[in-house]
């Protein structure tokens, strides 16, 4: 394909053509650099500028308070399945989750790795198409984590479950950016970038900075401890500079374009209107309980697996890419983040409906 196309992956996602054609305006030669992003050292005057700069105008946008920590981290939003537990409880000790989905799930194997794992509820008996309502936190729990947005099965959390005292952890990789997050509902938020942020290889790490005070075991590598990130200014060792840059990009376009505030409502209209096809179509099905749908990944299946073989091909031939749903659950899935145009959704729609009169 020699043109740009509509592309609906869970991630890596569809990046806004601006911030794209700023990030090949500067690629050869950062502003007084005299060299690229990719050659720059993480030491220099340069990278300062970056760095501190992607932090601040997060926290402008999502209104972060002054006592928590902002963290670039590396290894995706996975590693953070096995830091949070490492740097939040000492080994033994008893965490709670809430399963919705493949992804919680996996952070919970590997809670399992370092203490007591519970899941305090799940919706697993109904293949994940809801989000559990209350949580059956145990007690002495050092914390509750969720999973806010479920990419596979297209769910999310409508409002956080009542924790009491515990600290509530979240994993909000799809959907950050694209609605509203209270950061102070939160002791701890990570998210993988490569959905709302930019591209692969960083995770962005939002945590109240008194639980950096807290003694962790001599046992935790110190590239998994968020005192050592949060002391070295997420660079103890060289971070994922290229990474880090286009994040800046990404923050200060939603900036531009009005704030997360303003994602939120186009994502929402976005969402509306892809739903309300689905739900007046005779053969496109939408399985999540309406509440707790996702603005961001809407799944939908067809009526044969060789109805969704044929759709996927006409997708391709008009220009709309990675519609297949993920492997472990098959259908479709239109991922529809920030970077994801009104067109293109209406362009989805229009495709949709070419299939379902041809059928």
């Amino acid at each position: 394909m020699e043109e740009r196309v509509y592309n609906f992956s869970a991630g890596p996602s569809q990046m806004p053509l601006e911030v794209l054609e700023k990030a090949r305006d500067e690629f050869l030669c950062y502003l007084g650099a005299g060299c690229s992003v990719m050659e720059m050292s993480h030491r220099s005057a340069s990278f300062d500028e970056i760095i501190d700069g992607a932090e601040e105008t997060l926290r402008k946008i999502m209104r972060i308070p002054e006592d928590y920590a902002v963290l670039f981290m590396q290894g995706g939003a996975t590693t953070q399945f096995s830091m949070v537990p490492m740097n939040l409880a000492a080994q033994g000790d008893t965490f709670a989750y809430i399963q919705t989905g493949q992804f919680a799930t996996k952070a919970k194997e590997e809670g399992d790795r370092w203490g007591n794992a519970v899941f305090a509820g799940s919706s697993k008996d109904a293949n994940y198409s809801y989000i559990p309502e209350t949580a059956d936190i145990p007690p002495g729990a050092k914390f509750l984590h969720i999973t806010g947005n479920n990419t596979i099965y297209g769910t999310s959390f409508p409002e956080l479950p009542a924790h009491g005292d515990v600290p509530l952890v979240a994993d909000w990789s799809s959907a950050i950016l694209g609605r509203w997050i209270e950061v102070k509902d939160y002791d701890l938020i990570y998210a993988g970038a490569q959905k709302n942020m930019g591209p692969a290889g960083l995770a962005v790490v939002i945590m109240k900075k008194k639980l950096l005070e807290r003694d962790v075991d001599p046992v935790v590598p110190i590239m998994l401890r968020y005192k050592v990130a949060a002391d070295n200014r997420s660079m103890y060792n060289t971070p994922p500079t290229f990474s880090i840059y286009m994040a800046k990009l990404m923050f200060e376009w939603v900036q531009g374009k009005g704030g997360v505030e303003a994602m939120e409502k186009t994502n929402r209209e976005k969402a509306a209107m892809l739903y309300d096809f689905i739900d007046s179509s005779e053969i496109y099905t939408n399985p999540v309980r309406k509440k707790d749908r996702s603005i961001m990944n809407v799944t939908f299946t067809l009526p044969t697996e060789e109805d969704t073989k044929g759709f996927i091909a006409l997708c391709k031939e008009r220009g709309i890419i990675n519609i297949k749903g993920h492997r472990s659950v098959g259908g479709c899935r239109a991922s529809i983040y920030n970077g994801m145009p009104m067109e293109g959704v209406k362009k989805l729609i229009d495709t949709m409906k070419e299939f379902e009169l041809r059928r």
